[in-house]
């Protein structure tokens, strides 16, 4: 459609790094030096042509968010708790009820809970015309609670667009490791049904638009995800990568420059 911003094929050159924790040398980080050093940044609101055609409003929100565990339902439930109707525009349909099973789903437990859909998107997404003001009601409180929203937001949510595989691997002398794998969350990270998305934002240069490579815009997350001395040495690595220059940089992002990351990225 014409309307849907243009996106880079899923197949590209990429720079890895791996490196092992400076807190615990049972930990090995492995992670995409082309994705950490993109451009991108979230455009919901300005540029968003949305995941379902037609809905370019609800951004990525269309399909609810599944809880990861126990401890991710639970920081959510303690999050819509302190939510005001001026931060939730469906508060007076949500409360009480604002999570559903996902019916493709037989297993049942917290794997197969999600956010409730409502019209066709999240029960928390805050349509276009809200006083509020359009988005997620949790990131919203957050915001207002000066909270980082990785602490209101179902996993899911907060961690895109970035994507965390740890799988423990025996080496060839006997010892095992936890290896953390960080890369970009594409069309591929959904499934099967990844392709069939009306737009998606990791492959468009209508997204790579930020001043500072990701691996800075989202410290907070990385940090989340690895721990805070291993992301201090990403982010060492990262910036000594980008000082030397690219070999493979993300074909969606304008071309990089070497910069250090005290410096805003061209």
């Amino acid at each position: 459609m014409h309307d849907v911003p243009p996106e880079v094929p899923l197949g590209f050159a990429r720079e890895w790094v791996e490196f092992p924790d400076p807190a615990d040398p049972r930990h090995v980080v492995r992670a995409d030096l082309t994705w950490l050093s993109s451009a991108w940044t979230c455009v919901f609101g300005r540029g968003c042509a949305g995941v379902v055609a037609g809905r370019p409003d609800d951004g990525c929100c269309n399909h609810g968010a599944f809880f990861t565990d126990e401890d991710d339902l639970a920081r959510v439930t303690a999050a819509v708790a302190d939510l005001t109707d001026a931060d939730w525009q469906l508060a007076p349909v949500g409360r009480g009820s604002w999570t559903e099973e996902d019916a493709a789903d037989d297993e049942g437990g917290v794997r197969s809970l999600r956010t409730r859909l409502v019209d066709g998107a999240c029960v928390f997404l805050n349509r276009a015309g809200f006083p509020g003001g359009a988005g997620c009601a949790l990131h919203r409180m957050a915001l207002r609670e000066e909270l980082h929203p990785l602490l209101t937001k179902p996993d899911v949510c907060w961690q895109l667009p970035l994507r965390r595989e740890q799988e423990e691997v025996e080496r060839p002398d006997g010892t095992r490791v936890l290896v953390s794998t960080i890369g970009e969350f594409d069309r591929r990270g959904w499934g099967p049904g990844g392709h069939d998305l009306h737009w998606w934002c990791t492959g468009s240069p209508a997204a790579h638009v930020s001043a500072e490579p990701l691996v800075e815009t989202c410290a907070a997350e990385l940090t989340a995800l690895l721990g805070p001395a291993a992301y201090a040495e990403l982010r060492r690595l990262t910036g000594l990568r980008l000082d030397l220059g690219l070999v493979a940089p993300h074909p969606a992002s304008p071309p990089p420059v070497p910069v250090t990351l005290h410096r805003r990225r061209p």
